[in-house]
């Protein structure tokens, strides 16, 4: 069996070597066939024909033009079917050599769509019957005049069908390899996502809480010596935003963990808008002057549009008292129909008196604005006249969000 597939692996791998081989073996073939019946009335004994000098070369270039039957087949075929029709003109056709021609035909119709293939087939087969009828004198539905006519026939099909068959094992392959590189570019889409989508929480936790843990810093380091008892209460809420922030970062880290690991952490549903008012007291405490309105009737959101409208405001509130601490912040929330409408707004008063030009344009903005867009919503950010910055987001309760 090994020595099997090496030899046709060697084959394949060397196609002169193998049409070489198909070439000697016609050859012998067609030298070593026994000859056909003389026509009726002649004496005939059987065994092999006798050969001539001719027979010998006019095999010769018929089976020696089938080494090269891949290379030019359309050549070899017109060799072989002109070899064919000079043994007719000479014996009447005696000789086997319409075996070359069969074998070139199978070899073009291999190669070329399918209505070429049978011009090609027909073309061979209607040459053979003329020179059948004209030089070798045969009748019509005859032996004589069938058998070539059949064997180009079947060369045609078989041909015909092995082109086929590579045709659709090409097309098979190339859709393999097309689903395995669709698979690959959807799996490393969905880990881009999911390092986005963690990326996004991170920054938000730790921006949020590490705002709030400067600020009260600051403060408990401007009352130590003055007010020691404001300046406990600073660090109070310094040690409290840093509980936060490990709880919320604890509960992130988790979406690493492989699921069905058996340390895998426990943990709570993802922030919504029902934690608005604990939201807007951790930035009163730090000093930040705000204030908040609900329109609409308030009710429960999907969870991808809950946790970005939430996210969207802790944001925008986050680069307030990083930016502006002195200013005064808005927030208002507008539960309609088919959206909830996110904006947040400042009047720009900074530390000096003077009037901030914005809230910063860094990850901040770039990570409000994809978890907007994350639920198909709309998002605007930017100074306002008379001063001050914006943060404004339309985010759809569509029955894409829905849980």
């Amino acid at each position: 069996m090994r020595t099997v597939t090496w030899l046709r692996r060697e084959l394949l791998s060397r196609p002169y070597v193998a049409d070489t081989i198909l070439a000697v073996c016609v050859y012998a073939m067609t030298l070593l066939a026994p000859g056909a019946p003389p026509p009726p009335g002649a004496e005939w004994h059987g065994g092999l024909r006798s050969l001539t000098a001719y027979d010998i070369a006019l095999a010769s270039v018929v089976c020696g033009a089938l080494v090269f039957r891949r290379r030019w087949p359309r050549a070899v075929l017109a060799v072989t079917v002109a070899g064919f029709v000079a043994s007719v003109v000479v014996d009447d056709g005696r000789s086997p050599l319409n075996l070359g021609s069969a074998i070139a035909v199978y070899t073009v119709a291999s190669r070329v769509p399918r209505r070429h293939a049978w011009a090609y087939g027909g073309l061979a087969a209607l040459v053979v019957t003329v020179a059948r009828v004209v030089f070798g004198g045969s009748a019509l539905l005859t032996p004589e005049m069938l058998a070539p006519i059949a064997s180009i026939g079947m060369a045609t099909a078989v041909g015909d069908s092995l082109r086929s068959r590579r045709a659709y094992v090409a097309a098979i392959e190339e859709r393999a390899r097309r689903a395995e590189e669709t698979r690959e570019e959807e799996a490393e889409r969905r880990v881009m996502e999911e390092r986005l989508y963690i990326a996004r929480e991170l920054h938000d936790v730790l921006a949020h809480h590490i705002a709030l843990i400067n600020v009260q810093a600051q403060v408990a380091a401007h009352l130590l010596a003055t007010e020691p008892e404001q300046a406990r209460t600073a660090l109070g809420h310094v040690r409290e935003a840093g509980k936060e922030a490990l709880d919320e970062l604890r509960t992130t880290v988790g979406l690493l963990r492989r699921p069905g690991s058996r340390d895998e952490l426990l943990t709570e549903p993802a922030p919504g808008l029902d934690r608005l008012p604990e939201l807007v007291d951790s930035f009163t405490a730090a000093g930040l002057s705000l204030g908040w309105l609900i329109y609409g009737d308030p009710r429960p959101l999907p969870a991808p549009v809950d946790l970005a409208a939430f996210r969207i405001v802790q944001e925008a509130l986050t680069n307030v008292s990083k930016h502006v601490p002195r200013a005064t912040a808005t927030v208002r929330i507008d539960y309609t129909a088919d959206e909830v409408i996110v904006d947040v707004a400042d009047d720009g008063r900074s530390d000096a008196g003077g009037v901030s030009s914005g809230s910063g344009s860094g990850h901040g903005l770039i990570g409000m604005r994809e978890r907007a867009l994350s639920v198909d919503g709309t998002f605007v950010a930017g100074p306002v006249d008379g001063g001050g910055f914006r943060v404004h987001a339309v985010l759809p309760v569509s029955r894409k969000n829905r849980p």
